[in-house]
C-alpha cells in the first residue's frame, strides 16, 4: 500500500468519557476507492469513532486524512460525516438546495458568498444522488432514503476524498437500499472513499468486500468470510448474540 493510495491512516485512536474508554489502540488504513462496512454492536464505539475521525470528540492517537496529520478542523475539510438520522434535524428550515450548497463552504474565504460555479457544482452534485428535481423541497419534506441522498450530495459538493455514513441505510427500504449502494460502488468506482456504518450482517457479507468489526477495539479486519466470520462474531457481539443478525 504506498502513500497516494491511503486517503485515512489511523494509529492508536483511542477515546475516553470520564473513565469510560469508548475506544481503546484502533488503528487500519483504508485505500482511495474502498467502500468497507463497520460493524458492531450498539455501544462498540463505531459512530465515536467517525466523531473521532471528524474531530467532533477529542481523542488520543493519530488520524492522518491524505498524508496529512490532523491536528485542527481545517485538517478534516477533506472527510464528510453523515451521522445517525437520529442525531439530524430534519425539521430545520432549510431547502435542499441550500443543504448541499453549504459543502461547498470549504472553497469560499471568510464572508464570500457561493457564486455560480459554486452554484453548479451543488447542482451537479445533487444530479449524481438522482435527486435533481427536488433541489427548491424543504429537507422536511424527504423521505428517509431521499435525506440520505441530500446529505451525500453535500458530501460531493464538498468534494470529500474520505466519507463517514453512520447507519445510513436504517429505515431505508430494500429498493432504496439496493440504490444507495449501487450508488456508493459508483461513486468508490470513480474514486471516492467510504466507511459505512451498518448492523445489518447479512448486507456486509453481500454488497461489501471489506468489514471492519469493532468492539471498543478492531476485533477483525478484511473480506466478508475472514471478519464476519462466527470466530470473529462470537469476539465482537458475544457468543450466539450475532445469529440473527445474519440469518
Amino acid at each position: 500500500m504506498t502513500a497516494p493510495d491511503v486517503v485515512l491512516r489511523v494509529d492508536d485512536l483511542t477515546v475516553a468519557y470520564g473513565r469510560h474508554r469508548a475506544l481503546e489502540h484502533v488503528s487500519f488504513s483504508v485505500r482511495r476507492g474502498e467502500l468497507a462496512a463497520v460493524i458492531g454492536p450498539n455501544g462498540a464505539g463505531k459512530s465515536t469513532m467517525f466523531r473521532a475521525l471528524s474531530g467532533i470528540v477529542k481523542y488520543s492517537g493519530n488520524v492522518e486524512l491524505c498524508g496529512v496529520h490532523c491536528h485542527h478542523r481545517r485538517d478534516r475539510l477533506v472527510c464528510a460525516y453523515i451521522p445517525q438520522r437520529s442525531d439530524i434535524d430534519l425539521d430545520f428550515p432549510i431547502t435542499v438546495d441550500q443543504l448541499v450548497l453549504s459543502g461547498r463552504r470549504r472553497f469560499l474565504r471568510l464572508g464570500q458568498r457561493p457564486g455560480p460555479a459554486h452554484r453548479g457544482a451543488a447542482r451537479d452534485a445533487l444530479a449524481r444522488v438522482g435527486l435533481a428535481d427536488l433541489g427548491a423541497r424543504p429537507l422536511a419534506q424527504l423521505s428517509g432514503g431521499q435525506a440520505q441522498r441530500a446529505f451525500l450530495a453535500r458530501a460531493l459538493a464538498q468534494e470529500a476524498d474520505l466519507i463517514l455514513l453512520d447507519e445510513a441505510l436504517s429505515g431505508v427500504d430494500q429498493p432504496g437500499v439496493d440504490g444507495m449502494l449501487d450508488l456508493f460502488s459508483q461513486l468508490c468506482a470513480n474514486g471516492a472513499t467510504m466507511l459505512v456504518a451498518t448492523h445489518d450482517l447479512a448486507l456486509a457479507r453481500r454488497r461489501f468486500t471489506r468489514c471492519i468489526a469493532i468492539n471498543r477495539q478492531v476485533i477483525a479486519d478484511g473480506a466478508p468470510a475472514e471478519a464476519l466470520d462466527d470466530r470473529a462474531l462470537e469476539a465482537t457481539f458475544g457468543s450466539g448474540s450475532y445469529r440473527s443478525a445474519v440469518a
